[in-house]
């Protein structure tokens, strides 16, 4: 058993039966010297290379939060009356304002101190050095000031592992951070007023209250009156500092011009379609590769690569590196060695059971993720009692009158494809393309001409149901799209997978991958005979999330076809990652979306050399 893979269940068959080319224990054995940046970034982030970012970004928030706090609440008055005495009356109070503006930087750096990054790191040593000088002038605040020099000799120790380089976000992102920033502000300001209200002269509402935090922003002396002189200065310098901080990070945040998402060279686009050309046989999800929103990392022999894309900084890729399996190790270290330079959190969604043991080598756990619906057209047969509601559903669609078709989809002209895509876009479910490791989202490109589109018309003609598949090598298919009219009859897409399998044949044919069902070995587990209590239960929650994924539907639907189960991984850093990483997966294949998310925005061409910084889209 490969180590850090999952055991298989008794009587499943193996990715060496499904695909004998690439058998399970033959894999290449892997060299990954400790001094290769890509395996130095996964034993520092699995040991303890991870922990001094994690500890500087936790104490950068939490000196944040205190300073802000100890703005907003009155000094001691001892305290006090020493510092002003030092200072005079007015410092104390312009150094509260300031410092409640500094806690807010911090509590925002520290999710760029968290990424490693260089420019998080300069900004938070200047920032806490000020921080502990300021709660000293305001009011001898001795345990602020120790926290702060706490956060700064931890940045100091730890300097070496801040080395990540800064990509600036895209404007919908800024926009959004601008907002909360001035939403925290707001917070802050009336959060500072209300513990200050017992000096307070009457008994203001709310919106005047709001209004002299606002007008406090601008530096101007608001509607209320506060009993003393104090505690009037210490107000109006803490809005006056909170509205200059704002206004600093508006003109430097809407200044910054975004990196962009990254446009593929020419000649990356060749080296990817060589390398499908002759190794795409291996994979059936290696096409996908061709998306337009995964990055190109080619080894240095370009004899492989890695496609991936950017999401809430975690670099996703999705199945098997691309090319010849002995030449893996070269992409994935410059794709790990990326990762290391822009502080992203590496992780593969979709892997075969040979990808996995490769990426496990470079120390990236392993868990199964499913499995994928492999059928050979030549061991298809409606024949046997396993097969009779397959038979039954094609029946009953012949004696409804329904023809099926299938071509090419070089072969289709252009106001048909304009026609096939109208019907898509109305029959899907949801209101945007859902994809990302095992769909493609461009129906009818050019590119798409040695794919197959199987059709269902009815007997009227009217276009009812399509199927759109991808090339998985010379002689194989994979599933892009599945669509059907809502008001067709049941059991149209059964029998469309039926047209395919006898028929395929005639377009040279010989295998086709399905849909993927997630976590079918549980589910398969669960309601066997002799099932223990925590198998039932995962199965019950498994179901229970069907309600809103169909989990168990699309494992019955591709059970009907008594298709060869090929596991497939996933593939991450380790367990504190793995939160991000399923966030990362959620949003890419769009079961959830974000603002800004599925949105076209303009690309640029990357380098040659490598990837560049892109923003997370």
């Amino acid at each position: 058993m490969e180590p850090g893979l999952s055991r298989r269940p008794r009587g499943l068959q193996s990715t060496t039966e499904v695909l004998p080319q690439v058998p399970r224990r033959t894999a290449p054995a892997v060299s990954t010297p400790p001094n290769r940046p890509g395996q130095r970034w996964i034993e520092a982030l699995r040991r303890r290379g991870e922990l001094a970012p994690r500890t500087a970004a936790t104490l950068s928030f939490v000196a944040g939060v205190v300073s802000v706090c100890s703005a907003a609440v009155p000094p001691f008055h001892g305290r006090l009356q020493v510092v002003s005495e030092l200072f005079g009356s007015a410092v104390p109070s312009t150094a509260a304002g300031t410092t409640a503006a500094v806690g807010i930087a911090l509590m925002l750096l520290s999710f760029g101190l968290r990424r490693r990054q260089r420019k998080a790191w300069v900004a938070a040593i200047v920032l806490a050095a000020v921080a502990g000088v300021l709660h000293v002038i305001k009011g001898l605040d001795v345990e602020e000031a120790a926290l702060c020099a706490l956060l700064l000799g931890a940045l100091i120790a730890s300097r070496k592992q801040f080395r990540a380089a800064t990509a600036a976000p895209p404007a919908r992102t800024r926009v959004m951070v601008l907002a909360g920033l001035f939403a925290v502000d707001i917070a802050t300001g009336l959060l500072l007023v209300r513990s200050n209200e017992d000096t307070l002269e009457g008994d203001p509402h709310g919106l005047t209250r709001l209004r002299h935090v606002l007008e406090g922003f601008a530096g101007v002396r608001g509607p209320l009156h506060f009993g003393d002189d104090v505690t009037t200065n210490t107000v109006s310098a803490v809005l006056a500092g909170l509205g200059a901080i704002t206004l600093i990070a508006a003109v430097g945040v809407l200044l910054v011009r975004p990196a962009g998402p990254i446009m593929r060279t020419p000649g990356q686009n060749a080296a990817v379609e060589g390398l499908l050309n002759t190794h795409g046989e291996s994979d059936s999800l290696a096409w996908f590769a061709t998306r337009d929103d995964r990055q190109v990392i080619i080894s240095p022999s370009g004899k492989a690569a890695v496609t991936f894309r950017v999401v809430g900084g975690v670099a996703l890729c999705a199945g098997d590196p691309l090319g010849d399996p002995e030449a893996w190790p070269g992409a994935i270290e410059m794709f790990l060695g990326e990762c290391a330079r822009a502080a992203w959190v590496p992780a593969v969604m979709g892997c075969s059971t040979r990808g996995a043991t490769t990426w496990s080598r470079y120390g990236l756990d392993v868990m199964e993720l499913g499995d994928e619906a492999v059928v050979y057209l030549n061991e298809f047969s409606l024949e046997g009692r396993n097969m009779r509601g397959v038979r039954q559903a094609v029946g009953r669609i012949e004696r409804a009158g329904y023809t099926m078709q299938l071509r090419r989809c070089g072969d289709i002209g252009a106001e048909e494809w304009t026609e096939l895509k109208a019907a898509a876009t109305r029959w899907r479910q949801g209101g945007i393309e859902r994809g990302f490791s095992m769909a493609l989202g461009r129906l009818g490109d050019p590119r798409e001409a040695k794919g197959v589109l199987a059709t269902a018309h009815d007997g009227e003609g009217t276009l009812r149901a399509m199927l759109h598949f991808v090339p998985w090598g010379a002689h194989g298919l994979s599933l892009d799209v599945m669509r059907r009219d809502p008001e067709s009859e049941n059991g149209l897409n059964e029998a469309l997978i039926v047209a395919l399998l006898t028929r395929g044949g005639e377009l040279g044919v010989e295998r086709a991958s399905l849909n993927f069902a997630f976590l079918r070995a549980a589910l398969e587990r669960g309601e066997q005979l002799g099932a223990g209590p925590i198998a039932k239960l995962y199965r019950k929650i498994l179901v229970a999330g069907s309600r809103w994924w169909q989990i168990e539907q699309l494992y019955r639907f591709n059970a009907k076809f008594e298709p060869t189960w090929v596991p497939r991984y996933m593939c991450y850093p380790g367990t504190l990652e793995l939160a991000s990483v399923a966030l990362a997966s959620l949003r890419a294949e769009a079961f959830l979306v974000l603002p800004g998310d599925g949105k076209p925005a303009k690309a640029r061409e990357m380098t040659s050399t490598g990837a560049s910084s892109v923003t997370d889209r």
